[in-house]
């Protein structure tokens, strides 16, 4: 899935930008992963917080608040301005492709 200058490669489990490799932690890709099979959906909290830690985290907001910064540093141009991971207010997030 090429996004842009993000490119993430389910199948390999790679993720690079302007073709350079980003270190992500397993759960820094899965997440991600979850976003790209999702493109352009909104993903509740909850839903992110079972998906990718388990039912039991399910009121653990702020792992998910972490995770998406560190995400964010990772893949925007300016992680306090994102394009790809866009907050959907007191809902979760939405990740959007620049294609």
């Amino acid at each position: 899935m090429l996004c842009g200058d993000l490119e993430i490669d389910l199948s390999a489990r790679t993720v690079k930008k302007n073709n350079q490799i980003i270190k992500l932690t397993t759960t820094e890709y899965t997440l991600l992963a979850l976003f790209a099979k999702n493109e352009g959906r909104v993903l509740t909290h909850q839903y992110l917080l079972r998906e990718v830690w388990g039912p039991g985290y399910i009121n653990q907001s702020q792992y998910l608040r972490v995770f998406i910064a560190q995400l964010r540093k990772k893949i925007e141009n300016d992680p306090n301005r994102p394009t790809y991971l866009i907050t959907a207010s007191g809902v979760g997030y939405r990740f959007i492709s620049k294609e």
